[in-house]
C-alpha cells in the first residue's frame, strides 16, 4: 500500500484551504516513499508551491478552468474510453463492484471513474497490483499529461508520475487516437454550452468523491495500515 497514490490525488481535488495546508504533507510523502523518479518529483514541488502560496481563488478559478470546463482534460477517465455512450455506465459498474469486493463504498459527490477517487482506492492495493489496474489507463494519462504540457500547465507533473509509476509503456496508437479528439476552448462559451447539451452520466450515490485534506494529513502523520471497511474519498 503507497500514500503516494492519496498524495496524488490530494494535488489533484479541487483546491481548497484545507488542501493548500496539507499539500506540504502530501509531496513529503511522495519523496519519502521513492515511488516517483527524481525529474518528476522536482516538477511536483513546483505544483506544491504554487498552491501553498498562490491566492485560492486564482487557483480555483484555474482548476475549474482547466479540468471543468475542458472535456478532453475531464478527470473522469471513462470519458476519454467510453464518451458518453451507455458503455460508459456499464465500466462504471464494474468499477463500484470492484470497490465493493474491497470492502470499500463510495461517499462523495463524483462519480466513480473520476481520477481522485480512483487513486484514493488503488492506496489500500499492494503496490503491484495497484501499478497493474493504473496501467489499464496509461494511455489516458500520458495523452492528458500531453494536453496539459501543451498548456505549461504545473498539473501535468501529477499525470507524468502517474503514468511512470505504472511501469508501462502506453500504446502509441491508443494515445494517438486520444490525441486527434478535439481539444476544447474553455474560453468559447456557445461551444461549452452545445458540448453539454446532452445529458450528463449519472451513476451510484450522490456523495462518491475525491479524499478529504484531513484524512490525508493523518495518513501522512500516522501512516496505519488501511481498514478495508473504510470509504473511498471519505475521512479516515
Amino acid at each position: 500500500m503507497a500514500l503516494t497514490y492519496r498524495a496524488l490525488a490530494l494535488l489533484l481535488s479541487y483546491p481548497t484551504a484545507d488542501i493548500q495546508a496539507a499539500a506540504p504533507a502530501a509531496m513529503a510523502a511522495i519523496r519519502e516513499e521513492g515511488m516517483v523518479p527524481a525529474p518528476i518529483v522536482g516538477a511536483l514541488e513546483k505544483l506544491v508551491r504554487k498552491l501553498e502560496h498562490e491566492d485560492l481563488f486564482d487557483l480555483q478559478e484555474g482548476f475549474v478552468h482547466l479540468f471543468d470546463r475542458t472535456r478532453s482534460l475531464s478527470l473522469n477517465l471513462y470519458e476519454h474510453i467510453h464518451g458518453e455512450s451507455r458503455d460508459r455506465g456499464q465500466a462504471m459498474a464494474a468499477l463500484v463492484e470492484l470497490y465493493r469486493s474491497y470492502g470499500l463504498e463510495l461517499t462523495a459527490n463524483e462519480l466513480p471513474d473520476h481520477l481522485p477517487v480512483f487513486l484514493d482506492f488503488l492506496s489500500t492495493l499492494p503496490n503491484e497490483e495497484a501499478a497493474s489496474l493504473l496501467g489499464e489507463g496509461a494511455h489516458v494519462l500520458a495523452a492528458l499529461t500531453e494536453r496539459l504540457h501543451k498548456r505549461e500547465s504545473p498539473y501535468r507533473a501529477v499525470f507524468g508520475a502517474l503514468t511512470a509509476m505504472t511501469g508501462a509503456v502506453p500504446d502509441s496508437d491508443a494515445v494517438a487516437a486520444l490525441m486527434q479528439e478535439p481539444d476544447d476552448n474553455p474560453d468559447d462559451l456557445e461551444a461549452l454550452d452545445k458540448a453539454w447539451e446532452e445529458t450528463a452520466v449519472t451513476f451510484g450515490p450522490a456523495d462518491a468523491g475525491c479524499p478529504k485534506a484531513d484524512s490525508i494529513l493523518s495518513a501522512m502523520n500516522a501512516a496505519p495500515p488501511p481498514d478495508k471497511s473504510r470509504r473511498v474519498g471519505a475521512a479516515a
